[in-house]
């Protein structure tokens, strides 16, 4: 399968990259890196570089994926004729049976005359009149392979910003890749959650504010309206809970009945006094407009405490007091 341009990254906070360009560029250091070291045998993404591109999303409950010794990353060798680019990487698709998957792919590219013109570049210079934008540019793993089937890691030329070149850039953009090799990794979505339109994880943010102390006592009692809501339940797993910011996995959920949705709102308007207590709850429900627009999202502990949260879009939050009645309210929908 033939894929389109290979455009660089824009790191953004919360997602984990790993396998990225590299800056264990061998003897020389800074703008002067050393050459680098060839190996043998290419054998498969797989292999070389198991974590590149990895997504974090939570911590996994499998044994973790061994992270490979990779060659020292450096320039190309006059003697080393590059026939073809290897990209190694990660992205997220739609499951077989739905959900979603992060699936890891094995990229090849035959046409890289641009490219390893470009990486064979110097690095710039920077100056005073420099101007820096503040994104943080990923490339993706990048191996060269020459006709006997060795390999390197080439290292970029950087410009005056310290990011790549930008013909390295631009040769990157243009590469035209064909996938030789995917796997699913991990799935991210299962498709329940996919059918309920509910996240697949999500934060109990009972737990977090009251740690944090935060949270003001319940509000005056207001009238229980609202529009329709998406009901969400998630299960901590037992070494989140009591933590800083347990996640929750998706249990069950979908639009509320909204015979069930006037008992809840009647519920969380009331003025009970909050228990002492610190036990953590296994499972929490989220309660969030079924539209997708502005208005505040309720939390629910369904056990421990049973206390929920009134979080409002603008900012801040009301603590309350819940029971076991309000816990069977928001059961499986």
């Amino acid at each position: 399968m033939r894929s389109g341009r290979t455009a660089l990254t824009v790191a953004l906070l919360g997602v984990a990259l790993s396998g990225c360009g590299g800056t264990d560029i061998g003897p020389g250091g800074g703008d002067r890196p050393g050459p680098a070291e060839i190996v043998e045998t290419w054998t498969s993404c797989a292999e070389a570089a198991p974590q590149a591109g990895a997504i974090l999303s939570v911590p996994s409950t499998g044994a973790p994926t061994p992270a490979a010794v990779e060659p020292r990353i450096g320039r190309i060798d006059s003697a080393f004729t590059p026939v073809a680019a290897v990209l190694c990487g990660r992205g997220i698709r739609p499951g077989a049976g739905g959900g979603r998957d992060q699936v890891a792919t094995e990229r090849r590219a035959t046409q890289i005359e641009s490219l390893v013109a470009a990486l064979r570049l110097p690095d710039q210079e920077s100056d005073r009149d420099t101007v820096c934008s503040l994104e943080m540019l990923v490339p993706p793993w990048l191996a060269l392979l020459d006709d006997r089937g060795r390999w390197l890691r080439p290292y970029l030329p950087s410009g005056g910003c310290g990011k790549p070149r930008p013909e390295v850039r631009t040769a990157l953009d243009e590469l035209s890749t064909t996938t030789v090799d995917s796997r699913v990794v991990e799935q991210v979505e299962d498709p329940a959650a996919e059918a309920s339109g509910c996240a697949q994880r999500w934060t109990d943010l009972v737990s977090v504010e009251t740690r944090n102390g935060r949270p003001a006592p319940p509000a005056p009692a207001t009238s229980p309206a609202a529009g329709p809501l998406r009901l969400c339940v998630y299960e901590v797993p037992p070494a989140q809970r009591g933590g800083g910011k347990p996640a929750g996995d998706f249990v069950y959920g979908g639009p509320l009945p909204a015979e069930r949705q006037a008992g809840v709102l009647r519920a969380l308007s009331n003025r009970r006094a909050v228990a002492d207590c610190a036990t953590p709850a296994s499972r929490f429900a989220v309660l969030r407009p079924l539209d997708g627009g502005a208005g505040p999202d309720r939390y629910v502990e369904l056990d421990g405490c049973r206390r929920f949260l009134v979080a409002a879009s603008a900012g801040g939050g009301q603590l309350g007091q819940g029971d076991d009645a309000l816990a069977a309210l928001l059961g499986p929908v």
